[in-house]
């Protein structure tokens, strides 16, 4: 009750008492709990041009408490330098579901920030889907036309 955890916590949680030097670490848990890393290939545009071809990658955490994602979002911004977005999911006779979402240059962002180092505890099955984007990359000697692309 002291760090902000509460009864019904799902629908209660708001700011908890996470210091600064622990907070990739607390996001990186969140993702692993209530959270996704996803990533596909999207094809949608290829009958336009067949080199429409592009990488997908989003970093969700879902939580029945706007004032958890608000918090949230709120001290990640500055210690990850990501905005994200926040959206909501409501259906009759249920609770609102929120979700904290980090899409394109942002996600990578995040995902190097909370796997800062190769042995953090983690989900692994998460850290597998996240492994491709860790390394950063170096950026083609010439760009395709279209959307920029992940780096």
């Amino acid at each position: 009750m002291d760090l902000g955890l509460t009864p019904a916590k799902s629908l209660t949680l708001g700011p908890l008492a996470v210091p600064d030097d622990y907070f990739a670490d607390f996001v990186r848990g969140c993702i692993d709990g209530d959270g996704s890393i996803v990533s596909y290939t999207d094809r949608y545009n290829t009958f336009k041009n067949a080199s429409y071809v592009y990488t997908r990658l989003y970093v969700s955490i879902v939580s029945a408490s706007f004032p958890f994602i608000e918090w949230l979002r709120a001290r990640v911004q500055p210690l990850a330098n990501v905005v994200g977005h926040v959206d909501v999911r409501r259906s009759g006779g249920r609770h609102d579901v929120w979700r904290l979402r980090y899409a394109k240059r942002e996600s990578l962002a995040l995902l190097r920030w909370i796997y800062y180092a190769h042995d953090v505890t983690c989900l692994n099955r998460k850290r597998h889907i996240a492994a491709p984007f860790l390394a950063a990359r170096s950026m083609p000697a010439a760009r395709r036309p279209g959307r920029p692309m992940i780096v």
